[in-house]
């Protein structure tokens, strides 16, 4: 369907050339916008803008730019998504093939609406990162009665793969299980944590949620307080603080981010509480931000569980195959991850594994 829109347009503007009398130029133009309330931003182009191939003067065809929507998450969310956001932007440019739109959220129901937008405005691919993993059913079959193909990136989503061309994500699972191994592996005398909470319902808080929750119910060890922070690092202070102020004891902190480990810590230093490599609490990331590697550096945190926001290359690999005809291998593409101990971790992993 979006070829036969592009030779069509191919068909008009060489019947416009031959028209000669009347014809005119125009130089495409780009305009921003964001919705009130929201963290959506677009670089919103005309419907036919870009659709049809151009000579220059010196005769040499131009490719007809791929018409992109990216929905992702909040940028500010956390240093990982600010990470990806900026991989995202500088891949899928016009100096690279591409008319990109872009539109954030932290709610799902604002995100199916941009998907649908998109949809409306004929892009050829919807690139994704779900909010939640829940309720894109109907949107993605709309996107594919369209003609629109659907690729999922940095998390999945609870949907028929008929719906979507691939998926390039982290185990989340598996990280919360390779962090939770770790923490078995440290043999403390009792285990009593707080489980700080990324956005619920996000592939990153069940995958990382499940592997506590699991095994503290089969070892018996003691979550003394489970609560969403949201990513962000100012709730995980309150909630620790909270926790301190009421005198509960605990010598764990699992948060599913670094913004809310640095949260926690910033508590646990009011209230001075020492953290870290042999001291009264275990303080647990995931992300690898290079500022939180260098925590586990000074052994002020004891892990961080990587997360590796730079996916855009994969993706423009599958766009690149799907534009030629090609089948792909693979329908989902897990990226390689670790974890980082601070009593092994060294300057080089902070230098190479950092974001």
């Amino acid at each position: 369907m979006k070829k036969t829109r592009r030779v069509l347009s191919m068909i008009l503007a060489a019947a416009m050339m031959c028209a000669g009398m009347t014809a005119c130029g125009g130089t495409s133009s780009t305009g921003g916008s964001a919705n009130a309330g929201s963290t959506a931003e677009s670089k919103a182009e005309s419907k036919d803008e870009g659709a049809a191939e151009s000579k220059d003067e010196g005769g040499t065809t131009d490719k007809a730019l791929i018409k992109v929507g990216i929905i992702n998450n909040d940028p500010n969310e956390s240093g990982y998504r600010t990470a990806n956001v900026n991989d995202l932007k500088n891949t899928f440019t016009e100096e690279n093939g591409f008319d990109a739109q872009f539109s954030y959220s932290l709610k799902n129901d604002e995100q199916i609406q941009y998907a649908q937008k998109y949809i409306q405005d004929e892009v050829d691919y919807l690139l994704l990162s779900a909010a939640d993993t829940a309720g894109w059913d109907t949107v993605l079959k709309d996107a594919k009665d369209a003609g629109v193909k659907v690729i999922l990136f940095d998390r999945t989503i609870d949907a028929d793969e008929s719906l979507y061309e691939a998926s390039i994500v982290s185990d989340m699972e598996k990280e919360g299980a390779t962090a939770v191994e770790w923490l078995k592996s440290q043999n403390l005398d009792k285990y009593e944590v707080i489980h700080l909470q990324g956005v619920m319902g996000s592939a990153a808080q069940k995958g990382r949620s499940k592997a506590l929750d699991d095994t503290a119910a089969e070892l018996g060890w003691t979550i003394v307080s489970q609560q969403t922070a949201e990513w962000n690092a100012e709730k995980a202070q309150q909630i620790v603080q909270t926790a301190i102020d009421s005198g509960k004891s605990f010598n764990v902190i699992y948060a599913e981010n670094d913004d809310m480990a640095k949260g926690a810590v910033a508590a646990l230093d009011k209230a001075n509480i020492a953290h870290g490599v042999g001291k009264d609490v275990v303080v647990m990331g995931f992300d690898c931000n290079k500022w939180a590697l260098e925590e586990l550096l000074k052994q002020n945190w004891n892990y961080d569980g990587q997360c590796n926001p730079f996916q855009s290359s994969y993706i423009k690999d599958i766009i690149d195959k799907l534009e030629k005809g090609e089948t792909l291998s693979e329908k989902k593409i897990i990226m390689d991850e670790k974890g980082f101990d601070a009593s092994t971790i060294t300057q080089e992993d902070v230098d190479k594994y950092g974001i």
